[in-house]
């Protein structure tokens, strides 16, 4: 614990001392490189929390991308955040968190209501905005977050929505690209099932308690694993696809859950 004080007093804050109005004039002048600060953030964030982060399969580039993955915590932006360059999706409350809405919005987080309507109207065009120049937007598409033991079904409704904008806005198609994040070791030893609390955010526990948890249960191994991207073209069966996509990230959880080697091809 004394190291990571340490550490935050030492780096982290000198580094945001700089990096703040740096990235709120990169932010002010548009310009297309604002994803450099938030990267370098996330990977001293990581160190910070004690995440070692690996990496399998390849983020897609150059490309309109919504990557969509499986929630377990919010330390899986971090780890996200460390190896991709995407905007994230997350819910309009985590905007009036006073510390938290501010760094999220220095990242260019895409806020939406919690309502499926409501966020399909009011978000996708900015979502498609993001995408349409070959940008990547992650959506955790549980819609919630979940100990990291299986996934829950996908939500398709933001899918679809990002297909129409994406299409109107000029795009052939958007390549939807799983994700999966699943949390393996503590302390170099496989986790075990009660362990895994230490790590979500359940509801029984507070904001305050889970950030303790995480700050002082050690070091933890987390796998981000990017599978193969879909295309989803106008027409095309936004329902099967992102169950197609559902079933991937499950697939590739069950494997990593289980201890087993998911190779870079598989992904």
């Amino acid at each position: 614990m004394i190291r990571r004080v340490l550490f935050f007093v030492f780096i982290m804050v000198p580094f945001l001392i700089v990096a703040i109005p740096l990235q709120w004039l990169i932010l002010l002048l548009h310009l297309p490189f604002w994803n450099i600060l938030p990267r370098i953030f996330h990977r001293l964030a990581a160190h910070f929390l004690g995440l070692r982060v690996r990496l399998i399969g390849k983020p897609e580039t150059g490309k309109a991308t919504l990557v969509v993955a499986n929630h377990i915590s919010w330390i899986d932006i971090i780890a996200i955040g460390s190896v991709a360059n995407v905007s994230f999706v997350a819910r309009d409350e985590l905007n009036r968190w006073p510390v938290v809405g501010f760094f999220s919005r220095m990242q260019r987080t895409i806020f939406v209501s919690a309502s499926p309507r409501d966020a399909a109207r009011t978000a996708t065009s900015e979502m498609a905005r993001r995408m349409v120049g070959g940008g990547a937007v992650c959506l955790f598409a549980e819609g919630r977050s979940d100990v990291g033991t299986h996934v829950m079904p996908f939500r398709s409704g933001l899918v679809a929505a990002s297909q129409t904008a994406l299409i109107d806005a000029g795009a052939r198609y958007v390549s939807i690209q799983p994700v999966t994040i699943a949390y393996t070791h503590l302390q170099g030893l496989p986790i075990t099932r009660p362990e895994r609390a230490l790590v979500a955010w359940i509801k029984a526990k507070s904001v305050a308690e889970n950030i303790w948890d995480i700050l002082t249960s050690g070091t933890r191994d987390v796998t981000v694993a990017f599978g193969r991207p879909m295309p989803l073209a106008e027409g095309s069966n936004r329902k099967e696809i992102t169950r197609r996509a559902e079933n991937e990230v499950r697939r590739m959880l069950v494997a990593l859950n289980r201890g087993g080697k998911l190779l870079e091809n598989e992904a």
